[in-house]
């Protein structure tokens, strides 16, 4: 029962916090373990670049363990506390800097791919990012939290502090908008093989 489930890791994480408030340190490095890749992640596709994601995901963590010794059972999932950190975090970073453009970003290499494979998937990975910086900014957040960060629609109203019906229609107006400029750029997605 995925219900069950999503409970029974919530209980296991307030647990890991109360662990850690207590002074066990291995409950800290479980709870990152677990937590740590989805997070930074989430802050990747924000922010673009390895090295503001790693700042963002760090600093969130800090947030959490000075929060640690007061963390109460009725709060919110540790994890959906920790995007909405690290979302705000991610939104602080973007009013300080001007962004250069998607052209500049880095992606990740992945090693095991042929060259020419390598170099579809990092043009497709730009003309998304691109794609994804012309969405208003909820609408963006909503998409991303969705169809990269696979959360549910009530995990995603938490952490945007909006209704599950407001997040429906970001995500959707979202994914149509999405859709119509990737259309524009099919070539560049490496849809043009005929």
């Amino acid at each position: 029962n995925l219900m069950f489930n999503s409970l029974r890791k919530k209980n296991a994480d307030h647990a890991l916090m109360a662990a850690f408030a207590d002074g066990d340190r291995r409950a800290a490095q479980q709870l990152t373990e677990q937590l740590m890749p989805k997070i930074y992640a989430h802050a990747y596709y924000r922010l673009g670049n390895t090295s503001d994601a790693e700042d963002v995901t760090q600093e969130a963590f800090l947030k959490l363990w000075k929060v640690a010794p007061n963390w109460k059972q009725d709060k919110a999932e540790v994890s959906t506390w920790l995007y909405r950190v690290v979302s705000n975090l991610c939104k602080d970073r973007y009013r300080r800097t001007t962004l250069e453009g998607t052209a500049s970003m880095q992606e990740p290499i992945d090693e095991s791919t042929s060259p020419t494979s390598g170099l579809e998937e990092q043009y497709r990975q730009k003309a998304l990012y691109t794609a994804m910086s012309v969405l208003p900014e909820s609408q963006r957040l909503a998409v991303q939290l969705r169809h990269i960060d696979e959360l549910t629609n009530p995990q995603i109203a938490e952490i945007m502090d909006l209704s599950i019906e407001a997040v429906e229609s970001l995500t959707a107006r979202g994914k149509r908008k999405l859709s119509k400029i990737l259309q524009t750029q099919k070539s560049e997605l490496g849809y043009n093989y005929g």
